[in-house]
């Protein structure tokens, strides 16, 4: 569906990625060749508007972090460009934030500390209200003296996404971030981050591999391909939360999904 570029917050347009392949030995499960270009992404494009909670799903390797990347700034393509708000991405801007699937807390720091490390330009009183009230949105209130190491591993990432809020960024770059917690914790996760969507009213890049938290979580889903990564797939999902996977529209999605990934399982 064609969409009016002045309402996007992020354009990717024609985005290709390779590096150059350096091993002097052939290896069996390369795909490629010494002193070769190893293509990731082969022309990406596709638009986001603002407010947009935009899932990414793919094979294992396809690129999609390497996108993120490059989206994030924190990457240059071989070719394409990415725009937000209508300008070129050069480089990273500390009004786009990213939570990645690894630890990111300062383990010397406790949670409180951790948060407050978002708080830049406020001061005294005003930050620590500031710091109180993060920690209260995301459900650590009563944890702030603890460090990472005594907090389990679903409150490590509640203080990871409530760092990230606090400075108030205008996008927020997810990748995998729930991947290394239990199902449960994971699904209290995903309720949070509906929250903060609709509280916040950000745009949200998210990454994952599993299905039902792209159906569950997105307006949006977006499938690449296996490498070199193209867009294979792209569909908004304009059911409200939360979202019964096994009724109605979200049921036939969700088939078509695992039928596109290649995947025979019983539905």
């Amino acid at each position: 569906m064609e969409q009016d570029e002045t309402l996007n917050k992020i354009e990717v347009r024609g985005l290709k990625k390779s590096y150059i392949e350096r091993r002097t030995k052939k290896r069996f499960f390369s795909q490629c060749r010494p002193q070769e270009d190893c293509k990731v992404l082969d022309g990406l494009t596709f638009s986001i508007p603002s407010g947009t909670f935009a899932c990414f799903i793919g094979p294992s390797g396809c690129g999609k972090s390497t996108m993120f990347r490059i989206v994030s700034g924190f990457e240059r393509p071989s070719e394409g460009s990415v725009l937000i708000d209508g300008q070129e991405v050069t480089g990273p801007s500390n009004r786009h934030v990213c939570v990645f699937q690894e630890d990111g807390l300062f383990p010397w720091l406790t949670a409180r500390q951790n948060i407050a490390m978002g708080t830049e330009g406020l001061k005294g009183q005003q930050a620590r209200e500031e710091v109180e009230e993060y920690l209260e949105l995301v459900g650590l209130s009563g944890f702030g003296d603890h460090y990472p190491h005594e907090l389990s591993g679903g409150m490590r990432r509640r203080a990871e996404v409530a760092r990230a809020l606090i400075t108030n960024p205008d996008i927020l770059f997810m990748d995998e971030p729930f991947g290394a917690l239990d199902f449960v914790t994971r699904l209290q996760m995903r309720e949070e981050m509906v929250n903060v969507h609709q509280m916040f009213d950000m745009t949200i890049l998210f990454i994952t591999h599993d299905i039902d938290e792209a159906l569950q979580l997105g307006d949006r889903i977006i499938m690449l391909s296996d490498r070199p990564a193209k867009v294979a797939w792209d569909m908004e999902i304009h059911e409200p939360h939360p979202r019964d996977l096994s009724a109605g529209d979200l049921r036939q999605i969700r088939k078509e999904i695992y039928h596109k990934m290649g995947l025979h399982v019983a539905l």
